[in-house]
């Protein structure tokens, strides 16, 4: 279903295609085959994808990252500059860095 909506976003040929959790709920390899499909059309097609999520494995150095918390951007730029910036090692790390959100929930 995922994949139809995918195509049904792109029959106008859009320049930019908004993801909000595309791959929530899915079996390991429809993830991958839906975050191939997506990355494939970047490549090939130029196609600009903000896509919005909270499963950090889905994200690659290559990336350009955007940290949102409760409104605000709290960080942005290339994967390695906001590792760099958070003094983190991975980017679930920089995450709680720079929201000040623990493992178990909201800081206080």
């Amino acid at each position: 279903m995922r994949r139809l909506e995918i195509a049904r976003a792109l029959l106008h040929r859009p320049k930019l295609l908004l993801l909000d959790e595309a791959t929530v709920g899915l079996d390991v390899k429809a993830r991958a085959d839906i975050l191939s499909h997506v990355r494939q059309l970047v490549t090939e097609q130029g196609i600009g994808v903000l896509w919005a999520t909270h499963l950090f494995d889905e994200i690659i150095p290559s990336d350009n990252l955007v940290i949102l918390h409760q409104g605000r951007v709290l960080a942005r730029g290339e994967v390695a500059q906001v590792l760099k910036e958070a003094g983190a090692q991975d980017v679930n790390s920089a995450f709680m860095r720079v929201t000040g959100v623990q493992s178990g929930g909201l800081a206080s």
